[in-house]
């Protein structure tokens, strides 16, 4: 199948766009695909060859950044995170967050983040990308915090 052309890369943009900014309200493939002016099965698809990931997995990884946000706060329950950030059954959500972050939000809520609580935000947002498996950058990694730096510098 032909790779996405502008135009339905420009229509897919707009579904992803509209799921990072409205991750925490119902959204499901049918509304996305509506967004994308597509069929359901055209845009999961396309989604994929474009973004390299399902529609799905990739509106869970950004519910799952906005929740470790939350987590490392410490004010908020992993129950309230699960919640604050559109998903529905908390047994979900900590599997697909013990999936992504390689830990359980209990656990992940409970360690010690005061080293994050340095990096700007801006910086944060390239090391706090939840990763498949648990391989995401912490901030006790230097050298991804200087190729983030580098990023952010850019």
């Amino acid at each position: 199948m032909n790779a996405p052309d502008l135009k339905e890369l420009t229509l897919l943009r707009h579904a992803r766009d509209r799921m990072d900014r409205e991750f925490a309200e119902p959204l499901d493939v049918p509304t996305l695909a509506r967004t994308a002016l597509m069929s359901t099965a055209h845009f999961s698809r396309r989604f994929r060859e474009a973004y390299g990931e399902t529609p799905y997995a990739h509106l869970m990884t950004r519910r799952i950044e906005r929740a470790k946000a939350l987590l490392r706060r410490g004010d908020v329950t992993v129950t309230e995170a699960c919640f604050a950030v559109g998903c529905t059954s908390l047994g979900s959500f900590s599997s697909r967050f013990t999936e992504i972050v390689g830990e359980t939000p209990s656990a992940y809520r409970a360690r010690d983040h005061r080293d994050s609580q340095a990096v700007p935000s801006c910086r944060a947002m390239v090391l706090g990308r939840p990763m498949r498996g648990g391989t995401a950058v912490t901030a006790a990694e230097p050298s991804r915090i200087e190729e983030a730096s580098a990023i952010g510098a850019s």
